[in-house]
């Protein structure tokens, strides 16, 4: 018998990292929209179709924010796609989903998430070792737009210094 690869492709096509992840969708505008303040991890409760359909990598993040209602995290504006085998009992693509954390962490997370300025978004989604879906939330800061130039700036900076120092 031929030994399996650990880095050996999953059905969905996405290969795991060494330690078990596999991931589904990361938020990449995030980064240059938002400062982030803080983040945690937390579950999501999900359906049957909607887990396979994020198996299949269709989820997007793009327009996703969090929303507390009543002591409650919700994923607002996610969009998973349908998943073609669930016949009449497929999912909503873009219902709410609850998010799952611990009563310190909501209390941490939703206490800062009023004060003025701050905002919850998802910033990326995965499923650990044992196959769970997990959403890693971020407390961020909106950037204004000389920010969001100066992001831009450093960033270029340091791509230069990384080539010259290639180059040596």
């Amino acid at each position: 018998m031929a030994k399996k690869n650990k880095n050996a492709k999953s059905a969905a096509g996405k290969s795991k990292t060494p330690s078990g992840i596999t991931p589904v969708s990361e938020n990449r505008k995030a980064k240059h929209r938002y400062e982030i303040v803080d983040s945690v991890e937390c579950g999501m409760m999900l359906i049957g179709s909607e887990v396979k359909s994020m198996r299949d990598g269709k989820l997007s993040l793009d327009e996703a924010y969090i929303r507390v209602q009543g002591k409650e995290l919700w994923l607002i504006g996610a969009d998973i796609g349908h998943y073609k085998n669930a016949g009449m009992w497929n999912h909503d693509p873009r219902r709410p989903r609850k998010l799952l954390v611990h009563a310190r962490e909501y209390d941490n997370f939703a206490g800062k998430a009023h004060e003025r300025g701050l905002t919850l978004i998802p910033l990326r989604v995965y499923f650990n070792e044992r196959g769970i879906a997990k959403c890693v939330m971020g407390l961020v800061r909106g950037k204004k737009l000389h920010d969001k130039r100066e992001s831009i700036k450093k960033r270029d900076t340091d791509r230069g210094l990384r080539r010259a120092m290639r180059g040596r």
